[in-house]
């Protein structure tokens, strides 16, 4: 069993490609401390497997033992550089989408104003993805998509968040058991990890429902302010507030951003971290 499995986000939360500065050696102490023998590491993200690789490539990430891909739809196990998908996990959601294929759940929302469907690169088979105005009041247009499909018989999770580095929105459609959250509680069962030893770390919109949904949850400093009050505001509703820490910075003479703010909570969470890092 792992002694703490650690799940991040990647954009804007790992990799500092916000606007952001990144404090100097965070990434090196983050791969210090995911390389002791007590972790296993996982990557949430957006990305599909090939932009995985190539964010862990061109950025010199440390390789996971697990990738949660497709904003939660995939999960590969990694093992001596060899991916294998988890068919597990696809047998698991497949029953949402009520035997509906994304090509027919498309032509259910295709007079819907507003959105414009993604690159077929950035789909699959459990991903429906639409770009939309960043302006636009997003949580409603989610919210239309998602009573759309439910009067249908599809179940669904509709998540809306920006990409802020294009100032675009970005609406991803899911099964309603395919969120982050479903697939790092998942990963949790199977790997036998309970609540106190596991973190997710994350950045933006799409990350809300794991940063407030109970799991030890740590939002960079550099997540956008709005995000910040949303974790706050539904993490007090639930009672949960001690399961969300929001980096600030100032600690070890780092600032909070990407991979110093995912450190900062990881030794909130987990005090005894702070001597995996060698650190007097």
């Amino acid at each position: 069993m792992s002694e703490l499995l650690v799940c991040t986000d990647l954009d804007r939360t790992l990799i500092p490609n916000g606007h952001q500065p990144e404090s100097r050696d965070a990434r090196d102490l983050f791969r210090r401390l995911v390389q002791r023998p007590e972790v296993t590491l996982a990557y949430v993200s957006g990305r599909d497997r090939h932009l995985l690789e190539s964010a862990i490539d061109e950025f010199a990430l440390p390789v996971p033992d697990f990738a949660i891909g497709d904003v939660g739809t995939t999960i590969y196990r990694i093992d001596e550089g060899t991916w294998h998908p988890w068919e597990a996990w696809a047998n698991e959601i497949a029953s949402d989408w009520a035997g509906k294929d994304r090509q027919t759940l498309a032509g259910m929302l295709e007079d819907i104003p507003d959105i414009e469907p993604q690159e077929p690169a950035k789909q699959n088979t459990y991903k429906l993805s639409y770009y939309a105005p960043a302006d636009l009041d997003g949580e409603a247009l989610a919210g239309r998509i998602g009573e759309r499909l439910a009067s249908m018989g599809v179940r669904s999770s509709v998540i809306w968040s920006i990409d802020e580095m294009r100032d675009v929105g970005l609406i991803d459609v899911l099964p309603a058991g395919a969120t982050k959250v479903h697939a790092i509680r998942f990963l949790q069962a199977h790997l036998h990890v309970p609540p106190a030893r596991t973190v997710f770390a994350g950045d933006s919109g799409n990350d809300l429902p794991a940063l407030t949904s109970g799991l030890q949850a740590i939002v960079v400093a550099n997540a956008r302010e709005e995000v910040k009050q949303a974790a706050r505001h539904a993490t007090a509703e639930r009672g949960i507030e001690n399961c969300l820490y929001i980096a600030r910075g100032d600690w070890l003479g780092l600032n909070g951003n990407y991979a110093a703010g995912i450190l900062e909570g990881i030794v909130h969470f987990i005090p005894e971290a702070r001597s995996w890092l060698e650190i007097d």
